[in-house]
């Protein structure tokens, strides 16, 4: 089975940048592992949903961080990346990287004002 595993999380001012990983292993030519993204959820909320990358670079952003965030793929490495930059201190949640039905551990990000 297909394991997700992200890092990259941690504190930012508003403003700043924090790079995302998420790395995948076991059988990761999978069709499970076609189309990878992120989503987030901060505390008390809902699952949103932030971008997706196809393994041939199909790209889909949702509207709340389109030019700000950047979705990435290394097929080689099997390991999608996300660009934050210009964070903002809503972009405060647990993030997730995802894979057809599966979900990492998640990373937090934190951005203070």
């Amino acid at each position: 089975q297909v394991q997700l595993e992200e890092s990259g999380g941690g504190l930012a001012q508003a403003g700043g940048s924090l790079r995302l990983s998420c790395a995948a292993s076991g059988p990761t030519l999978s069709p499970e592992t076609s189309v990878m993204g992120w989503f987030r959820q901060a505390p008390g909320g809902q699952r949103e949903y932030i971008a997706q990358i196809s393994r041939g670079g199909s790209i889909e952003y949702a509207d709340s961080v389109k030019g700000r965030f950047t979705i990435s793929r290394d097929n080689a490495k099997n390991t999608i990346y996300l660009q934050m930059n210009n964070l903002k201190p809503e972009d405060t949640a647990v993030y997730y990287c995802t894979t057809g039905p599966l979900i990492g551990q998640g990373t937090q990000v934190t951005v203070s004002s």
